[in-house]
Parts: C-alpha cells; structure tokens; sequence
C-alpha cells in the first residue's frame, strides 16, 4: 500500500510539474502560486465532502472533517490576506489541471464503497499530501516574493505537514485491519 501512495505522490507531482505546462512550477508568481494552492485546497476538500458521504469508518470521517476545516480556514486567510493586499489569485495551467485531475479522481472514487473506497481514499490523501507538501516546500515557498504571502505558506505548510503524518498512519492503519482480516 505504501508503494501505490508513492505512486498518486509521483502522480500527483507530475500532474502539478507537468512538462505540458507552459511555465515551470519555479517560474509562476505569487498570484498563481496562490491559486494553485486554492485549488489544491479546494481538491482536498472534495476529497473529503466524498469520504463523509460514502465512508463508514470513524476515523475516515474524522481525518476528511480536520481536511474541510483546516483546509477551509487556510483558504480564508489566504483570500483575506489577498484581499488586503487588493490582489486577485490568477487562474494557470497548474491549476486547471489540478482541477480537471480532482473530477477525474471523484468520478474514480464515486464508484467505489466500503473498504475499497476507504483504502482508495486513504492512500490517495497520502500521496496527495506528500506530493503537496514537497511542491509547497521545495518550490513555492522559495519562490514566493511577498513576505505576507510567503508566512502564510509557511504556516499552512506546519499544519499540512501533520495531515502527512495523519494519512500515513490512516493508510498503515487500514492496511494492519486488513491484514489481520484476512488472516
């Protein structure tokens, strides 16, 4: 299992490092970073509205309930921080695909239920996160020119980083009930 949570992490970052793209993750600026991490946001959150709906498990719902809140109150403060700023986050290629990924994986998951969806879940939150999480810290947040913006990043990129390690034991959790479901 850990080996296909790699894998959505190399998929998830080819998707947001995509040679198609016309700009390099490297070369956006902070508006797009910014709307690039919204949306990343914003996928999670789906992710999670799904996992409440389908899911049985607990502990599912109480990871994909700290994912709509934290993500949500990162995504307040970064509108209110851009809206201070009298800045608007600017749409990209990064972005659009992310959101076209996020409804292909959805429409995937849709279909699924009980423990097939939980472990899909869980191993695609893994992924998702690490993918993130390395993206943020390697090449955004060096990137990003406005101190405001670049603490805000800083601070999610805490916060992000426990989700991590929250998938992570979700995935070795499930893997273990599994396992020993089996035996």
């Amino acid at each position: 299992m850990y080996k296909k949570s790699l894998i959505a992490a190399a998929a998830a970052l080819a998707i947001l490092h995509g040679a198609a793209f016309a700009k390099s993750p490297a070369e956006l600026n902070d508006l797009e970073i910014a709307h690039v991490a919204y949306t990343a946001d914003n996928s999670d959150i789906r992710y999670a509205h799904l996992a409440l709906a389908i899911s049985k498990d607990p502990k599912i719902h109480e990871f994909a309930r700290t994912m709509i809140r934290d993500h949500s109150a990162v995504n307040d403060q970064a509108l209110a921080l851009l809206q201070k700023l009298k800045v608007q986050p600017q749409d990209n290629s990064f972005s659009k695909q992310l959101r076209e990924n996020t409804d292909k994986l959805i429409a995937e998951m849709s279909k699924l239920s009980g423990k097939a969806f939980d472990r899909r879940y869980a191993e695609n939150e893994l992924g998702y996160q690490q993918a993130v999480n390395k993206l943020v810290e390697d090449t955004f947040i060096p990137n990003i020119e406005n101190p405001q913006v670049k603490a805000l990043f800083e601070d999610a990129l805490a916060i992000f980083k426990g989700h991590e390690m929250h998938a992570a034991e979700m995935v070795k959790a499930l893997a273990q009930r599994q396992s020993m479901q089996q035996q």
